[in-house]
């Protein structure tokens, strides 16, 4: 009767151990956490998808939420890694973060398919944005009010758009007209310009298809080309931030990302950093 009793002890504890994943070899290594831009989150997930190919027990959990959230979560300790599609604040820039630069990117302006207009300036853009031109007569196009798209306030793409086109007062706040349509993502803002032939909206070039139309800016096209030789000027770099803190697993997860490997992946979607 003891004997037995041992027995199914012992078989408890190897089935408790089995189920645990105790002394498997399929146990998953320490959590990379990597928070912030939903621009960067999208290659991210596809980027830790090809990593664990390499490195099978790697534990890579990718949430997108907006570069200000990404910046504030490695920051404080929360987060392994963070992720911005716009450069840091000067705040920012305080925190003693580490900026890597993983890939480039253009801002692009676009419109309902219908509309004639094909070229903006930047200040033209710009004015459109803070309500002072509101028809497309003004610009050449045919005389319909203007609907204006923005994204959501947090997000890096509208911070990034923000600051090159100068839709920010001396404190920061932006200029951008009350009455803009909010958009949450570039698919939503795509599916809202599609929508409405009257609207324009911006969005990172990578994403584009085709049911929205590109509008060149001061005459210059956006694309891979044009940003690199710096023609297209509403562009930015998009970064993974580190502190002093970050994990060595997240550090050889950031040397597979700016290797060429890594930056196959990131070729896909937008303009690799070894071009």
């Amino acid at each position: 009767m003891k004997k037995k009793l041992l027995l199914c002890i012992a078989g408890v504890m190897i089935g408790t151990m089995a189920l645990t994943g105790c002394g498997s070899s399929s146990s998953k290594g320490p959590k990379v956490s990597i928070v912030g831009s939903t621009t960067v989150s999208e290659p991210m997930e596809q980027l830790a998808e090809k990593y664990k190919e390499t490195v099978p027990d790697a534990n890579i959990e990718v949430q997108g939420n907006g570069s200000s959230a990404g910046i504030k979560a490695v920051a404080d300790g929360t987060a392994d890694m963070g992720m911005s599609s716009r450069e840091l604040s000067e705040e920012e820039k305080g925190l003693g973060l580490t900026e890597t630069v993983i890939a480039h990117d253009a801002i692009a302006v676009v419109v309902n398919t219908t509309n004639e207009v094909t070229n903006l300036t930047k200040e033209q853009i710009k004015d459109i944005y803070e309500g002072k031109i509101t028809n497309w007569s003004q610009v050449g196009g045919k005389d319909e009010n203007i609907i204006v798209v923005t994204r959501e306030a947090g997000s890096g793409t509208r911070g990034a758009f923000e600051e090159l086109l100068g839709l920010l007062t001396t404190d920061k706040a932006s200029t951008i007209i009350d009455r803009a349509l909010v958009s949450e993502g570039t698919g939503s803002i795509m599916a809202t310009v599609a929508s409405k032939e009257n609207a324009i909206g911006y969005i990172s070039l990578g994403y584009r298809n085709e049911t929205v139309k590109l509008v060149e800016v001061d005459g210059v096209m956006p694309s891979a080309e044009t940003v690199l030789a710096n023609e297209y000027m509403i562009s930015r770099p998009l970064l993974l931030l580190t502190s002093n803190n970050t994990s060595d697993e997240a550090k050889a997860l950031l040397d597979y990302i700016v290797g060429a490997e890594g930056q196959s992946v990131i070729a896909e979607k937008y303009i690799p950093i070894n071009q």
